[in-house]
């Protein structure tokens, strides 16, 4: 529903502009367009986009607004000059202390740190913050990486309610048979 254009005004980090004969918004939780570089629902309507779910009026209702948007439950902002980012999917977001935190975003500050090949940020419940961000990483053959050393790293790079409490090291990461993560067994 949005590229990249292909005239070399491509933004790295971005899904690019909507495609002609699509409309794309970025919503807060009230349905209010959000303004640049705030973060929002993600919502498409247009041609391609379909009706409904087949004999499903109750999921259409649900993933549909009343005026004809999809939520496509993916979570991101617009730049100033109208590029989109995708920070999340909604399902993922981690609440902790009342602040919302994006997954994604946190995996791409581990994913750039030296020795880290890999990584998932969840949610654990917390007595005092409602959820805890937690981030499994895997290292890098030959990379031997301490927790302590990453929190140290993210605390200089993060607002502190977006470090992870705990940073556990494993060999891999559980993939389902399409190669995504499954996040619910971290």
């Amino acid at each position: 529903l949005t590229s990249n254009p292909c005239d070399g005004n491509r933004v790295a980090g971005t899904v690019g502009l909507p495609l002609p004969g699509v409309s794309v918004r970025v919503v807060d939780d009230g349905g209010r367009a959000c303004a640049a570089g705030e973060i929002g629902s993600i919502q498409v309507r247009g041609p391609n986009v379909f009706g409904g779910y087949w004999r499903m009026p109750e999921k259409t209702r649900e993933e549909f607004t009343a005026d004809g948007w999809f939520r496509t439950g993916d979570v991101g902002r617009w730049d100033a000059n109208g590029y989109l980012s995708i920070v999340g999917r909604s399902k993922d977001l981690i609440i902790s202390g009342g602040y919302n935190v994006y997954p994604k975003e946190i995996e791409s500050w581990l994913d750039d740190m030296p020795g880290v090949f890999e990584s998932a940020v969840i949610g654990v419940p917390h007595r005092d913050f409602g959820e805890a961000v937690t981030a499994v990483v895997v290292p890098q053959p030959g990379a031997a990486l301490e927790e302590a050393a990453l929190i140290a790293a993210l605390k200089a790079r993060i607002a502190a309610f977006k470090v992870p409490k705990r940073i556990h090291v494993v060999s891999e990461l559980p993939r389902n048979a399409m190669g995504k993560v499954q996040k619910n067994l971290l």
